[in-house]
């Protein structure tokens, strides 16, 4: 009864939506969907046993339903306008191309360019608001396969049909029974089905997930160009070209056959989760605290929920860590330490705000820590990390630790022309140091420029495709042991020199990032992976 009711509920929905194509045909025919009109018929969808499989609820709480609200984001290009005031509508427009997708290709149709901050803030409220929909339905389904994979299409440069073509198809990976489906989905969303297996080929995320800045000398001149983020350039040289999609592992197949819509939708293996999961769980809690500031739609429960399940994601499928040649002479503890990335492209990979380091303790019988490296502070800084505490300096990869003040912190560090360090990524035109942690199958010797090794870790044999191996070196003379020794992986979304450099900006853009840090900072990084071991007295 209740599933003919909601049945029924459709059916009226879908006639209301076509009686708004029918009565504005030229918005229908420049316009993208938002995602309200998909929401009608792909969610309350269940297998067999009950198991939830809902597509739209699962994206609003998401991270690329966000992308435009994401204060960071807001934030970073509101400091990129002020440090080249005289490229601000060029920059907000390229900013827009990837995060405001849908407004961006509607104002590029009309030969305008989109202003970001002529759009904030936004309300929830407005579930229509074009700019507030981030990567949505419509945006990634329309996705054409022409040129997927290769550089045109990179820096969200990817093929749709005209904004002003009227028939413009939803790609999907299912045959299409264009007598049941097509005249329903035409009323609900206004465009036609079409049947397309690069919708779930790595390439088609390549085309967002790789992107190039230009970046801006002081005479607003070009000074050159910085791989910005190269996830599907990293994916390309690893192992996991032949074995694992982006779609494998960020949206995660349901168990059992379930529809894709509650109408005329037959039960289908391999349907994919569109929770896209993935590492930004700092993210999802800011915007769960600040939702009335940032405008956001997805309801408390939903997104501390995905959150929850981002951090679950990233310790169960990040990395691996163990200790091995343990032993105890000449008053010294000695051990190394290897980190294992288990996934298909450099950990961390994308902006590089990102990074993840090892936090190590050695205690002796009694509890006292004798030792200590890597540990994270309340305000989200690293002791020992230079850089935390001075913008202008970094930590080196070490390949041999034997002090507290050394930190094996795998990150990249952005320099400037001048090769001063920057977190501007207009002004960077480098990078002085990347020993993020290759995936298996990476040759370092033999990776493009845009996604090279660079400081130490070049130079490091331990440090090469699937893992880093780091050796310790700890005084213990004179203390008791035997000694144990504990190691976590630690992973942090926004690193504490990136969130802040924007402090100095006096915008409402920045000072409430800072903010919204600075409460989140003491949770603002996890534990991926630990070990622990007690060494043997000799």
């Amino acid at each position: 009864m209740l599933d003919r009711q909601y049945k029924l509920l459709l059916w009226i929905g879908c006639l209301v939506m076509g009686v708004r194509v029918a009565s504005a045909q030229n918005v229908a025919a420049n316009a993208f969907r938002t995602s309200e009109r998909c929401f009608v018929c792909h969610n309350n969808l269940k297998t067999a046993k009950g198991e939830d499989a809902s597509i739209g609820m699962a994206w609003r709480a998401s991270m690329m339903a966000n992308s435009a609200r994401d204060p960071y984001w807001q934030a970073s290009v509101r400091r990129e306008t002020l440090d080249h005031a005289g490229q601000s509508a060029v920059i907000q427009n390229e900013c827009a191309n990837c995060h405001m997708p849908l407004t961006h290709r509607i104002d590029h149709a009309s030969g305008q360019q989109t202003v970001v901050f002529a759009h904030l803030p936004f309300k929830a409220e407005n579930k229509a608001d074009t700019a507030a929909e981030g990567v949505t339905c419509t945006v990634c389904h329309q996705i054409q396969s022409t040129g997927l994979g290769a550089p045109e299409t990179y820096n969200g440069n990817f093929h749709v049909a005209a904004v002003n073509d009227p028939v413009r198809p939803l790609y999907g990976p299912y045959p299409v029974d264009a007598a049941k489906v097509a005249p329903l989905h035409l009323s609900g969303s206004g465009y036609p089905l079409a049947e397309s297996k690069h919708i779930r080929e790595a390439a088609l995320c390549g085309s967002c997930h790789t992107l190039y800045t230009t970046s801006i000398a002081a005479d607003g001149q070009a000074a050159g160009t910085l791989p910005e983020q190269m996830t599907y350039p990293e994916w390309l040289h690893s192992d996991y070209r032949d074995k694992q999609s982006c779609q494998q592992c960020h949206m995660p197949a349901v168990s059992d056959p379930v529809r894709i819509a509650v109408l005329y939708s037959d039960p289908k293996e391999g349907v994919r989760r569109h929770s896209f999961d993935g590492s930004n769980f700092l993210m999802q809690r800011i915007l769960n605290v600040h939702r009335n500031d940032l405008g956001v739609a997805a309801p408390e429960a939903d997104l501390e929920a995905a959150a929850t399940r981002t951090v679950f994601y990233l310790q169960s499928r990040a990395a691996h860590l163990s200790l091995d040649s343990l032993e105890l002479a000449d008053g010294e503890v000695r051990f190394s330490v290897k980190v294992e990335n288990l996934t298909g492209h450099k950990l961390p990979t994308s902006f590089p705000s990102r990074r993840a380091w090892l936090h190590v303790t050695v205690t002796a019988t009694d509890g006292h820590i004798l030792f200590e490296s890597g540990k994270l502070h309340a305000d989200g800084s690293i002791e020992g990390n230079v850089n935390d505490m001075d913008p202008a300096r970094y930590l080196p990869h070490f390949t041999k630790i034997n002090s507290p003040d050394q930190v094996e912190i795998f990150e990249p560090i952005l320099g400037d022309a001048a090769g001063h360090v920057t977190t501007g990524l207009l002004t960077a035109t480098q990078y002085l140091k990347d020993n993020r942690i290759l995936p298996a199958g990476f040759d370092k010797a033999t990776a493009s420029a845009e996604i090279a090794v660079h400081g130490e870790a070049v130079a490091d044999p331990e440090f090469k495709g699937g893992r880093s191996i780091t050796q310790y070196q700890i005084p213990v003379k004179g203390a008791s042991g035997p000694f144990k020794i504990a190691v976590e992986l630690l992973y942090q979304p926004i690193g504490y020199r990136w969130a802040r450099n924007l402090a100095s900006f006096q915008t409402d853009e920045t000072q409430h990032f800072v903010r919204y840090f600075e409460q989140a900072a003491p949770n603002s990084a996890v534990v991926l992976a630990h070990a622990e071991a007690t060494s043997v007295q000799p």
